[in-house]
């Protein structure tokens, strides 16, 4: 029997997508409960093949599988139908599984509206999706599944539910898909025990957390970083829930010496210093937090139970330990107003955040948001008849226009980028020696993103290359860092300082013998400046690469024993 599990594309495209662009996790410990009873199973990232229909048919007529399950958010619920509808018509007898939150919250809708959707599987779907198989496999697929618990299907013509699965206790018992599969993407723990109005995650994971040992998920890392893995999402919802085990688990991946760099995702009221300098030595780069508002009206009515002065402080704490804090935040909410949209900025100008997320409120099922939507309006789920992705709680607000919310974005972009360099210039580093070479990490890495990042490709953002290279001179100030000394040098050389530009690389080749990028930047100002003997000398040693035989010919050429 061959199972491919995909993950299917989303109906609209976006600005940004790194959050979701990546295969959940989820399916990855399916597959490896399904590879550890000799099941066949394919994982498919289908996410970047909207509207490409021939390639998907394709892959489905080479892969020959006897059941595809789905991966379905509610955005992406279009393209889980689309494919299906494909994979129906390519082999009428192929059974379509549809899984995750998108599926779980509208079964019934789902059973009831689409006949190439052959099951849903409801909550977490290890057991289910592997008992479902075992039954396929014996030829029982419409019969005598009562008895698997988390599933629907349909009966007579009618859909069912088997009603729920219970959790599994202890997850420490599922196969460690990295065992299986590469990917970047990771969990270490199950589940949120908040109840924000606007998610879906108290609905599915019945505000329960389930964790981990920090030996199976440090081991998890440990055989991705085998593998090549370097960088990770740590997408726990809320990673330091628990911080003695975070510490723990940031304690293994140093005696392990896994030269890892990873992200992470937190609250605002669940860090301190001890963990955030753990994290910080273990490779963690980045963590974003939940802010949504400015308003702590507004806040309250998303039920976000937190305070002003934690939000102050985890910024200022997770930012002074090389630490880019990353915020969230949510406008076109209940009450909002140009008014709570000052406030968001006022916010914004206090914390100082290096990065933020701006996300349109937005409703779906599963949520409690979307729940009162329901009561309130008396629609049915019907509604999702209709291509769409979701609903912006903007259009059912009358109180808010679509010329409101874009003013909104407006000004909070606008403010955030305008002031962005002052943010940056601003950053102050704990004073810890045993943090130096991690604070010209970070300063190094901020630096970039305004010479040759994303930054750098906003125009809404100022004095990008000043900022850059005042960032690389104070990281340089901490700790010789590559990274640094090639910034610094690439700026120089874009502004025409080519001795100065030479000079920096050649202090960098001091602590970095040998570095490719270093030896180009000195023989490329040299050749500008006419030297061009002197950059045969920075080019020799790599004569054999392809990146430097065009500018040794040209060095060649110019001396006159070239081509």
């Amino acid at each position: 029997m061959k199972v491919l599990l995909i993950y299917p594309h989303f109906l609209d495209q976006r600005v940004i997508d790194y959050d979701i662009r990546a295969v959940p996790i989820g399916l990855y410990y399916i597959g490896a409960v399904l590879k550890e009873r000799g099941i066949d199973v394919e994982i498919l990232n289908f996410h970047e093949i909207k509207g490409q229909v021939e390639i998907y048919e394709k892959i489905l007529q080479e892969k020959q599988p006897d059941i595809i399950g789905f991966s379905i958010f509610h955005a992406n619920r279009w393209g889980g139908i689309d494919m299906a509808r494909v994979a129906k018509r390519l082999f009428p007898d192929i059974k379509v599984v549809f899984g995750g939150p998108g599926a779980t919250f509208l079964w019934r809708h789902i059973l009831e509206n689409y006949p190439e959707v052959d099951f849903v599987i409801k909550g977490e779907g290890e057991i289910t999706f592997l008992r479902l198989i075992e039954r396929i496999e014996y030829g029982k697929a419409h019969g005598g599944l009562g008895d698997i618990k988390g599933l629907a299907f349909r009966c007579d013509g009618n859909a069912i539910s088997t009603g729920d699965q219970k959790f599994i206790e202890d997850i420490d018992m599922l196969p460690n898909p990295a065992r299986y599969f590469t990917f970047e993407h990771v969990v270490s723990s199950r589940g949120c025990p908040w109840n924000c109005t606007f998610c879906g995650s108290p609905r599915f994971w019945k505000r329960r957390v389930r964790f981990h040992s920090p030996d199976y998920f440090v081991e998890q890392l440990s055989l991705l970083y085998e593998k090549g893995v370097r960088f990770f999402y740590f997408s726990d919802d809320t990673f330091t829930l628990d911080k003695i085990r975070v510490i723990q688990i940031c304690k293994k991946i140093l005696e392990l010496a896994l030269d890892i760099r990873w992200v992470a995702i937190s609250r605002v009221d669940y860090v301190d210093e001890n963990v955030l300098y753990w994290m910080r030595r273990a490779g963690c780069i980045q963590i974003s937090y939940g802010v949504e508002s400015g308003s702590a009206e507004i806040r309250n009515r998303l039920n976000k139970d937190i305070k002003l002065q934690d939000i102050k402080r985890a910024f200022t704490l997770t930012t002074s330990y090389g630490i880019l804090a990353r915020a969230y935040f949510i406008y076109g909410c209940p009450g909002e107003t140009q008014q709570t949209i000052q406030e968001t900025i006022d916010l914004i100008d206090e914390i100082k955040p290096l990065s933020i997320i701006f996300y349109i409120l937005d409703l779906f099922p599963g949520t409690r948001l979307y729940e009162d939507f329901v009561k309130k309006t008396g629609v049915s789920d019907d509604i999702w008849l209709n291509r769409i992705e979701d609903i912006m709680y903007f259009e059912i607000d009358h109180s808010l226009t679509a010329e409101d919310i874009l003013s909104f974005g407006r000004r909070l972009r606008s403010h955030f980028y305008g002031n962005l360099h002052n943010y940056a210039l601003n950053v102050e580093l704990k004073d810890d020696p045993g943090l130096y070479s991690l604070h010209a990490d970070f300063l190094s890495r901020l630096a970039m993103t305004f010479s040759h990042g994303d930054y750098s490709k906003i125009d809404q953002v100022l004095e990008k290359d000043s900022v850059a290279a005042v960032l690389f001179e104070r990281a340089l100030g901490y700790h010789p860092n590559h990274r640094a000394y090639l910034g610094l040098s690439a700026l120089k050389q874009r502004e025409g300082d080519l001795k100065g530009s030479i000079r920096v690389a050649l202090e960098g080749l001091v602590h970095f013998p040998g570095s490719e990028d270093l030896s180009l930047c000195i023989a490329t100002s040299m050749m500008n400046l006419g030297r061009y003997e002197d950059a045969l000398l920075y080019l020799a040693p790599f004569k054999d690469s392809d990146r430097f035989s065009g500018y040794i010919d040209l060095c060649r050429k110019a001396l006159g024993n070239g081509l």
